[in-house]
């Protein structure tokens, strides 16, 4: 008896893997998705950096910035601060300096809003407010993807009931 159970379940993971295999895609993908999708902020207005390694007056000067790269390295002090509210992308980007790094708090999970403010299981950074996109008709699924008029937002997907 439990020869013949043990056999049973054999083939049907056999039967299973062969199956899979032939299917590789999940029926349900779920993609997770860069913060911004670029690479490097573009500033809306250039930064002036001051060079800290110039010791006489005369050759300080301050180089203007105008990319930030995502990630980028920064100094909390408000002084050496390179994105200190510093707004990029064409005002779809609000960076600030969130421990070490520059951070955008439009659509940092980590982050959201402000330093610090982290989004719960199930939530997205939408305009700098964590927003349940599973059932948000004005954000569903993502931010921003906004459902038709009288078309309901269920699991993420608009129109699924």
């Amino acid at each position: 008896m439990a020869s013949n159970t043990l056999n049973l379940i054999a083939s049907l993971s056999l039967t299973i893997s062969i199956l899979l295999s032939l299917y590789p895609q999940p029926a349900f993908s779920f993609q997770m998705e860069d913060f911004d999708g670029e690479e490097e902020y573009v500033l809306d207005h250039p930064v002036i950096i001051p060079n800290l390694r110039s010791r006489s007056r005369f050759l300080k000067t301050s180089p203007t910035k105008d990319k930030i790269r995502k990630g980028a390295d920064c100094d909390p002090h408000p002084s050496l601060n390179i994105c200190k509210g510093i707004s990029a992308n064409n005002g779809t980007s609000l960076l600030y300096c969130c421990k070490t790094h520059c951070r955008n708090v439009l659509s940092d999970w980590n982050n959201c809003g402000k330093c610090g403010n982290r989004c719960k299981f199930g939530q997205r950074c939408c305009s700098g407010v964590c927003t349940n996109v599973a059932n948000n008709v004005n954000h569903c699924g993502k931010c921003g993807n906004r459902c038709s008029s009288g078309v309901q937002c269920d699991y993420g997907f608009c129109g699924y009931a």
